[in-house]
């Protein structure tokens, strides 16, 4: 586990990205399929596994339809209501998993879609919670999750620059500032070119919070580049099988592919280093061979002064280097030099 604590999470560029597994609903209400997707986030690297809370009857009402990429991947003749009824988790199912996710040490996080989804979570003791997108424009709801004092996960999918000021607005207002905004497509699957990544630099200028970055895309692409700009929480959906019932299947990530991109994502952070510019270990000792020196381009002899049309610049750059060639020309040399012999202080006397 790279951490212990939702809490450590913050903008220390030296602070591993987090990543979270997005279980969701692909667990289609089966308890064991559920712990088997909570093995699989842990097996692949993830720091947590994050489900979702809801009562079917309390988020959509009896006439709601699909969503387009629902109809695409589920029964047409179903209706969202029965579609989501299936994908239910109780009291004890949740209690369940959270333990079970404490006993292999990975982080349990769930999203709630109501009132009632709050209660039943602060009754488990949750630690913090996950906004979904569709959420972030209902002020009450954002002011029940924030009066918990809890940290929050915010998706921003569908929302407009405005709409997530409103939001940031209305939780700190609730007397909460420990908050994560997630740049988010809301599509399933969406596609590389409506990432929009750039959207974390400019949410991270308006509103000081840590970003980071809910992936929807087929591939790591979108995860690797929200990590070079500044993202330090990544979540992508995982699936214990692309074809499997349910309608978030097809867009999530397989256990191999999840474990790919946690690789990926160790991998990249490696690749973005302290932000001081200065010469690593190895570039250190290969500058001596790399770098040049000052070269005599032909004999000079004792008591001669240097000019410059008598140097030039050759490897290796164990002598003087080349910037500080106007502080040699002009100075008398103490000794013959000879052709192609770097220049050192050593045979380089008072200038006249």
């Amino acid at each position: 586990m790279v951490y212990h604590s939702l809490s450590q999470i913050n903008n220390d560029m030296h602070r591993p990205v987090y990543i979270i597994a997005e279980a969701g609903v692909n667990h289609n209400g089966d308890l064991n399929l559920a712990k088997k997707l909570v093995d699989a986030a842990k097996a692949a690297g993830a720091d947590c596994v994050k489900f979702q809370t809801f009562k079917t009857e309390d988020i959509v009402t009896a006439s709601a339809p699909k969503a387009t990429y629902q109809l695409k991947v589920t029964d047409r003749s179903e209706s969202q209501l029965q579609m989501l009824k299936k994908l239910e988790l109780d009291f004890d199912a949740h209690l369940e998993l959270i333990n079970y996710c404490r006993k292999i040490d990975i982080e349990f996080l769930s999203t709630p879609y109501s009132m009632t989804d709050i209660k039943l979570l602060e009754k488990l003791g949750v630690s913090s919670y996950k906004i979904a997108s569709g959420q972030i424009v209902e002020p009450l709801f954002l002011r029940a999750v924030a009066a918990t004092g809890k940290p929050i996960f915010l998706s921003t999918g569908m929302a407009t620059l405005a709409e997530v000021d409103d939001a940031v607005r209305t939780i700190r207002a609730a007397g909460n500032g420990r908050m994560v905004l997630l740049q988010c497509t809301t599509d399933y699957p969406s596609r590389l070119e409506d990432a929009n990544l750039r959207t974390i630099q400019t949410m991270a200028a308006a509103f000081g919070t840590v970003m980071g970055y809910s992936d929807h895309t087929q591939s790591d692409t979108a995860c690797l580049v929200a990590i070079g700009l500044g993202a330090k929480v990544i979540e992508k959906h995982l699936t214990l099988g692309k074809n499997l019932a349910g309608p978030d299947h097809a867009a999530s990530a397989t256990p191999e592919e999840f474990a790919r991109l946690c690789r990926a994502i160790r991998e990249a952070e490696l690749t973005l280093g302290s932000g001081n510019k200065e010469p690593c270990e190895a570039e250190i000792l290969n500058a001596r061979g790399m770098r040049r020196s000052l070269v005599a381009t032909r004999l000079i002899k004792t008591g001669e002064m240097i000019q410059e049309d008598m140097l030039t610049c050759k490897r290796p750059g164990t002598g003087i280097r080349p910037g500080l060639m106007s502080e040699v020309i002009g100075c008398i040399a103490t000794k013959d030099i000879q052709p192609d012999e770097l220049i050192h202080w050593s045979v380089c006397g008072e200038r006249k």
